[in-house]
């Protein structure tokens, strides 16, 4: 019925088409009868030949002779003329107005044409029907049985669900304790962490349908529509008794409102007012249950957050290593694999969500079928992890001059080395001067360790590692021959630093004191703020040198493995460093 409704502004235009068709049919290709002069028309009157004339209303005769044939001819408008015919013989018929043959067609045409241009002027084709966007209404949950052993890890966000879910089965349970459950539950948490995996599995667990919406479906260019959709939703849900209501991307419509009014940002407060009194209309019997998921907490209006709406947030963080085992387990159920080390696996995928888990699975599956293998093995789980963090390798490699090699040689042997001193808890696994498809000309890649927090030292050891193939190159080939490749290295330390000095209160320029909170104060000192940055970033990338300069044994003994080998792993490492 939905896609009927949103599909209805085809019909007016379908029927505009075929009438059209139909009067350029009838008029341009139909065989029109023959035109003759009056005075070939009295002839064949006066000869008694003529058997019937139609006098029609456009100043023409249709006449049909006795031996078949017909033609027209022009009419006088002579006064005479009726009586001649009849006293010759001939049937006479008039015809009156246009024939219901170009009448309708024509009619249809001009209804049509209005109706389309009624429809385009009020938005028809986005607020036909308040129900013409994508709703998931997943009554098949129960037969999918997807629930929370469907989602691996998050064991933390499962827990603060499953009152939710009890809540669902039992309200009779809490009403008796006089407990009021929470109306919405904001799920937050990076990109792929498994925001919308969780709320489906409260549906599944709970046996109830499950509405999922994106905010963007909400967010329309005409005012009203997107309230009416708010409306809309919740009158579904409310028709089944007990649901769920996903709306994903919910700061799409709930950023926080200012007083500057445009039509667009009118547009959304309005949906977003719409949607704050749905949510404190239901009461707790109905069992409707509101869950919302975002990236980006912070940017959410207050309103929103209060206790009675989205009054229960939920962090659904990146896995750690034991729940990255899950998930890596989870996708490989249902697939072919043998002599896969999932927890290595687990182990290097360090600051991956569940979605780069399931790419990365997928990948290496991809690589199995291409190399027609019976199942996925390290091997390829390997070259799918080097995949996706770098690219895939670049298969001619002819063009690449052997000056640029040892550029990069070095560049990706200051990286590594730096890294082994610095920062020897993230680990060296593989160091390579092999460009990429994403359009590297090597890489360092290396395991950092599981932290909930970083240290100001830490940062500061992540800039000199960044820093280390840049401060090769000057080592080793002068300060005038250092090349673009640190680009990305010194994007990276900039953002690190200034995030140090501007938000984490690492710096004396601003103190305690975070930038983004101050509004249009933090714009007072910049200068200074800059020059922080600066000084900081030199003392430390004098430090790498220095540090270059000790090991300089070691660093021509990496570059120089590197141009032999092309690529070097965390035992060649190893052996390097352990030769003095």
């Amino acid at each position: 019925m939905n896609i009927l409704k949103n599909k209805i502004l085809l019909i007016p235009i379908i029927t505009s088409l075929l009438c059209i068709s139909y009067l350029i049919y009838d008029n341009y290709i139909v065989k029109k009868d023959t035109h003759v002069n009056y005075s070939e028309f009295l002839k064949d009157m006066n000869n008694n030949e003529i058997s019937q004339v139609t006098i029609k209303d456009n100043n023409t005769l249709k006449v049909s002779l006795k031996n078949g044939h017909a033609y027209s001819t022009d009419n006088p408008n002579s006064l005479t003329l009726k009586e001649n015919l009849l006293k010759a013989g001939a049937l006479v018929k008039e015809t009156n107005g246009t024939p219901l043959n170009k009448t309708i067609p024509s009619t249809l045409l001009v209804i049509s044409v209005l109706s389309i241009i009624f429809m385009a002027s009020k938005g028809f084709n986005v607020s036909t029907s308040l129900s013409s966007m994508e709703v998931t209404d997943s009554k098949d949950n129960i037969k999918s049985k997807f629930n929370f052993t469907s989602v691996a890890g998050n064991e933390e966000a499962k827990e603060s669900l499953k009152d939710i879910v009890d809540f669902l089965k039992n309200p009779e349970k809490y009403k008796n304790y006089g407990a009021r459950m929470p109306k919405g539950v904001i799920l937050y948490g990076d990109p792929g962490t498994g925001k919308t995996l969780l709320a489906k599995a409260v549906a599944g667990e709970a046996h109830v349908p499950f509405y999922a919406v994106s905010g963007s479906d909400f967010v329309q260019v005409y005012v009203g529509v997107g309230a009416a959709r708010i409306r809309s939703l919740f009158k579904k849900a409310k028709a089944q008794g007990k649901a769920v209501i996903f709306i994903d991307e919910i700061d799409a419509i709930g950023k926080k409102r200012d007083s500057g009014k445009s039509g667009g940002s009118d547009e959304r407060d309005q949906t977003l007012n719409a949607l704050l009194t749905e949510m404190s209309g239901f009461q707790d019997s109905e069992g409707i249950i509101v869950i919302a998921a975002t990236n980006r907490l912070d940017v959410l209006d207050s309103a929103l957050l209060r206790p009675g709406r989205f009054d229960r947030h939920v962090e659904v963080s990146l896995p750690d290593t034991a729940a990255r085992e899950k998930i890596i387990n989870l996708y490989l159920k249902n697939k072919p694999h043998k002599g896969i080390n999932i927890k290595n696996t687990a182990y290097k995928t360090t600051y991956f969500s569940g979605a780069m888990l399931e790419n990365l699975i997928n990948e290496a599956a991809i690589l199995a079928a291409k190399d027609n293998s019976g199942f996925i093995d390290e091997h390829h789980m390997e070259k799918a992890f080097s995949t996706v963090i770098a690219g895939s390798n670049k298969i001619v490699r002819d063009s690449i001059k052997e000056e640029d090699r040892k550029i990069t040689a070095y560049h990706e042997a200051g990286h590594a080395l730096i890294s082994m001193l610095k920062l020897p808890e993230d680990e060296v696994t593989k160091v390579t001067i092999i460009p990429t498809s994403k359009g590297a000309g090597g890489y360092t890649l290396s395991i950092p360790k599981d932290s909930a927090y970083q240290n100001m030292q830490y940062l500061k050891n992540k800039i000199m590692v960044l820093l280390g193939g840049r401060a090769s190159e000057e080592i080793i080939f002068g300060e005038n021959m250092i090349t673009t490749g640190a680009y990305s290295d010194l994007n990276q330390s900039t953002k690190i630093i200034t995030t140090m000095v501007t938000e984490y209160g690492m710096g004396s320029s601003l103190g305690l004191l975070r930038k983004s909170a101050m509004g249009s104060l933090g714009d007072v000192n910049s200068n200074e703020v800059i020059e922080e940055c600066k000084s900081t970033l030199e003392e430390l990338y004098n430090e790498v040198k220095v540090s270059l300069m000790n090991n300089l044994t070691k660093l021509e003994r990496m570059a120089n493995e590197l141009l032999e080998k092309e690529t070097l792993y965390a035992s060649d490492i190893n052996k390097i460093l352990k030769n003095n």
